[in-house]
């Protein structure tokens, strides 16, 4: 069954598709596009995201990001060819794990102007059933990566970072470590007036000098010892921890080599004495100064990319909605409660016919 898989990430960085031949346990990618997300939309999805604001505004961003998901897959479908569905994850303007949790992005507009059906909202049932509603990518990473003699990792480094501990038998362990790109971007936008989105090959962060004190400061927080299931987001990584990073007049290429500091060093915490190959994927692994730290961070393991099992490391969350929603139109569970917390697994998301 060809499926395209839509990811828009916490970094706000724009739409990624993915398209996608499932024929489990066979998955293969045909094609991979993104569209940056206009610079007003952009901006009106950080005004929306975990702060206080008028409910029209999410309303009209709802349905428009659900024309920008349109042209999108329909841009994809002209280059790679047609699908019979489509998994869309939405937006996260608020995410709080076992509570509630809100994605954007109006299915019922996508699967109109495509005339494909569409499986959306996929955090809200696992939350329903006790869980975190987060991380549902270990379902895909176990599909993708399981070996049968060794311990993989899979890590997404995107705005949050999240792993999957991949043992050849038994349960997986996944959870959110804490930042991904989040901060970095946050920073790297002050810091060259919004000209860029990203610390691009992290030679901000070369240019800096880490603070160890502030380091220590952040990693402090009780959330990188907490024991999983648990998930993060930019309710603890967005604008109010950034103001925290700054108020102490930092310049700011330091604050943004700290920031990559931190990013590896939660990996590394939530990773631990854990042994085996570390497969990272996720706007993260272009960054070189991250790649850096995490082998320093576990000389235990060996970090490579995605790319070497196959997986286009941009694309991977892409290709997992897509598995995702291929699952639910099959009504099969989606979610591994071991990663979520859920009390069962659940068939996850909304079908928009």
């Amino acid at each position: 069954m060809r499926v395209a898989g839509v990811m828009s990430g916490t970094s706000l960085d724009g739409i990624d598709v993915a398209i996608v031949d499932i024929s489990l346990p066979r998955v293969r990618t045909l094609g991979f596009t993104s569209t940056p997300y206009p610079g007003a939309v952009r901006q009106a999805l950080l005004a929306v995201s975990n702060c206080e604001t008028h409910t029209a505004a999410i309303s009209q961003l709802n349905f428009q990001l659900g024309e920008l998901y349109a042209r999108a897959v329909l841009k994809a479908v002209k280059k790679f060819g047609p699908v019979k569905l489509i998994g869309c994850h939405g937006q996260t303007i608020y995410h709080e794990g076992r509570k509630n949790t809100l994605q954007i992005g109006e299915a019922a507009v996508l699967a109109e102007r495509t005339g494909v059906p569409v499986v959306s909202n996929f955090r809200a049932r696992d939350i329903a059933a006790g869980g975190q509603g987060a991380p549902l990518v270990p379902f895909v990473d176990v599909l993708l990566f399981r070996h049968p003699r060794e311990t993989r990792i899979a890590l997404n480094i995107g705005g949050i970072a999240n792993l999957t501990v991949i043992p050849p038998r038994g349960d997986v362990t996944a959870f959110d470590t804490g930042p991904g790109n989040m901060v970095i971007d946050a920073l790297t936008r002050e810091y060259t007036d919004g000209r860029r989105n990203f610390d691009r090959d992290g030679k901000i962060a070369a240019s800096g000098k880490v603070n160890r004190a502030l380091l220590d400061d952040l990693l402090r927080d009780p959330y990188y010892r907490r024991k999983p299931p648990k998930s993060a987001g930019r309710e603890q990584y967005g604008a109010a921890f950034v103001d925290r990073m700054k108020a102490g007049g930092l310049a700011l290429p330091d604050l943004i080599a700290t920031a990559t500091v931190l990013t590896a060093a939660t990996i590394a915490m939530g990773i631990g004495d854990s042994a085996g190959t570390l497969i990272v994927s996720g706007g993260g692994v272009h960054n070189p100064r991250i790649m850096e730290h995490l082998s320093a961070f576990l000389p235990r393991c060996t970090v490579t990319s995605s790319a070497d099992f196959g997986i286009d490391p941009d694309a991977k969350e892409a290709i997992a909605f897509a598995i995702l929603a291929h699952e639910t139109w099959n009504r099969r569970p989606g979610n591994l409660p071991a990663a979520t917390g859920a009390r069962r697994p659940v068939i996850l998301g909304c079908v928009t016919s």
